[in-house]
């Protein structure tokens, strides 16, 4: 039983125009699902991802009025976006520098290319050549041209206390392997890297050990959760029977109409989610035209009323 990658990352905004202006304009993301978060229905969830909305592409954000991140220990340190070659990462250093925007330069990480950079609330990101390796969804109405847009998701860097329970945990519970360590190249830090499925940056976590670094504090510019992808339900329902059996302490399956999820902590307090691929986010909408329109899912259908008067313009 094996997780095959990343399915999405779930990040915290508390300016969702200028989030939603970010990530659709400037960085030409498609976004795939305008709705609420099933928990806290006066918030949005906004989903951007490429142009088929395929897993492992989404990445979403809650909208919580929430003060900054403080950054350090236990927490999701930055996301990776995946794109297609050195001349792609080179289109985007300039895109990025033209806007304003806060990066760095391209460097080599790990054997690969690539160009860190931050969103206006500070969301740590770093664009990663994949080497154009695996199918494409380009949107046609990206802003960006098709070859050099966004692929996916990967690698995720996290930063914890006690490294050895995490990694315990990616091997022992998740059934990940570890393949290599590299030297972190903005701290004097090994990264562990650990695999999942077939592998490659769309199925990798990247682990820091960060004991002298304060705990974070989850707010805005942070990252909420981490999901992982498990192909259908038959998995999904053996990982919770899995966890169940090894006393994982974990949420129970939740079924959130777009995907199933499954949530529990690593050690150090990180938010995992188990996640399926399907049935997708045009269950509800047509693939034309996904994210134009507040989307509910049927239980929250009858509240739509309510829900709407409740949440802010987008503009």
């Amino acid at each position: 039983m094996q997780l095959a990658g990343i399915h999405h990352v779930t990040a915290i905004s508390a300016k969702p125009r200028e989030n939603l202006a970010f990530y659709t304009g400037l960085l030409g993301m498609r976004l795939v699902k305008k709705t609420v978060n099933q928990d806290d229905v006066s918030a949005y969830h906004l989903f951007y991802a490429d142009g088929k909305a395929n897993p492992g592409t989404d990445l979403t954000f809650f909208d919580f009025p929430a003060a900054p991140e403080r950054r350090g220990s236990n927490s999701v340190s930055r996301t990776g976006l995946r794109v297609a070659g050195e001349n792609s990462l080179g289109y985007w250093r300039d895109r990025l520098k033209q806007a304003g925007g806060h990066s760095g330069d391209i460097v080599e990480v790990d054997g690969r290319l690539t160009l860190p950079f931050e969103d206006g609330e500070g969301q740590r990101l770093v664009l990663v050549d994949d080497g154009g390796v695996g199918p494409a969804a380009p949107w046609e109405r990206s802003a960006v041209p098709a070859e050099h847009q966004i692929r996916g998701l990967g690698p995720i860097v996290l930063n914890v206390h006690d490294l050895a329970r995490t990694a315990d945990v990616l091997t022992g519970v998740m059934n990940m392997r570890r393949l290599r360590d590299y030297a972190a190249p903005d701290a004097n830090a090994q990264v562990h890297v650990f695999a999942m499925g077939e592998g490659g940056p769309a199925a990798e976590l990247h682990l820091i050990g960060a004991k002298d670094l304060p705990v974070a504090r989850q707010g805005a510019g942070g990252v909420h959760h981490v999901a992982f992808r498990t192909p259908d339900e038959a998995q999904y329902h053996a990982w919770t029977q899995r966890l169940t059996e090894l006393r994982v302490p974990n949420s129970g399956e939740i079924d959130r109409f777009y995907f199933r999820s499954l949530y529990f902590r690593e050690p150090n307090g990180i938010l995992f989610e188990i996640a399926t691929d399907g049935p997708g986010f045009a269950t509800d909408e047509p693939m034309d035209t996904l994210g134009e329109k507040l989307a509910l899912p049927p239980f929250l259908e009858p509240r739509r009323a309510a829900i709407e008067a409740g949440l802010k313009p987008l503009g």
